[in-house]
């Protein structure tokens, strides 16, 4: 267990290819590796004996995909690792650019975010997972990944003592809820219009995760380890609000 701050991310569905055969595959959250261990078991069985358009419907792919990304799941056991901050890509990762942060904030993002993979489960940014191909909603050894994933991560998250700032879409929140306490909190990004009124981000939602997981790397590195979700959004009043809703909601407001 840590008490600190621990900010959840959402996978992406593109990756790089490639890495380091010689990095170590050992992962945080090592209680979930039983489940980790089956599922990816799972993934290569039906990525080398499955009929291809069989296995390429069971994890929501196109036949366009299919033969790329089956051929990643097939070589999960020996495939080069690099770490998870650089092995996703896309909208938010991209605003993240990790590889322009300072060496300290660079260290800030691995040890205090992690990204929620289908697969693999909790993983810091720093933890080192190969190329593959799985979503919440996949399909597979013919069970939902629902019922594999929730109760292991939800302990998972339960031990944690420090704040969480959960910014996982709902999909990958249905594999392991938050633990209902007051320093947890899920978050959806929402824009201020015109006249006031509050819009949730819809093209432009992962972007803005990024720029806020990237802005607590660069106000936090050189900051003592805050205590409470109110110490965080306070350093980072001046680009990102939070407001609660009517329903009790807590919304993180771009560009405050």
């Amino acid at each position: 267990m840590t008490s600190r701050l621990l900010v959840l991310l959402p996978p992406s569905e593109t990756k790089t290819d490639g890495g380091n055969s010689r990095i170590s595959s050992t992962l945080s959250w090592p209680e979930l590796e039983p489940v980790r261990h089956g599922v990816v078991t799972d993934l290569i069985h039906q990525a080398t004996n499955s009929d291809p358009e069989a296995a390429a419907k069971a994890l929501k792919i196109s036949a366009k995909q299919a033969a790329t990304e089956l051929a990643r799941n097939r070589n999960l056991a020996n495939a080069p690792l690099r770490p998870a901050i650089e092995r996703y890509t896309g909208v938010l990762f991209d605003a993240i650019d990790v590889q322009s942060l300072s060496d300290d904030q660079r260290w800030w993002m691995e040890t205090h975010v992690a990204i929620h993979s289908a697969a693999y489960g909790l993983v810091y940014a720093g933890d080192c997972i190969p190329a593959y191909r799985c979503s919440y909603n996949s399909n597979v050894g013919g069970t939902a990944l629902k019922r594999r994933w929730q109760s292991p991560i939800s302990e998972a998250l339960a031990s944690h003592d420090g704040p969480i700032i959960d910014l996982r879409s709902k999909g990958y929140v249905g594999l392991g809820p938050l633990p209902a306490r007051e320093q947890a909190v899920w978050m959806n990004v929402c824009e201020r219009l015109p006249d006031g009124t509050l819009r949730s981000l819809n093209h432009f939602n992962k972007a803005a995760k990024g720029r806020f997981v990237r802005l607590l790397a660069e106000r936090l590195a050189a900051h003592p380890e805050p205590q409470t979700l109110t110490d965080v959004f306070n350093l980072v009043a001046d680009s990102f609000a939070v407001e609660i809703d009517a329903a009790g909601q807590a919304l993180l407001v771009a560009g405050a």
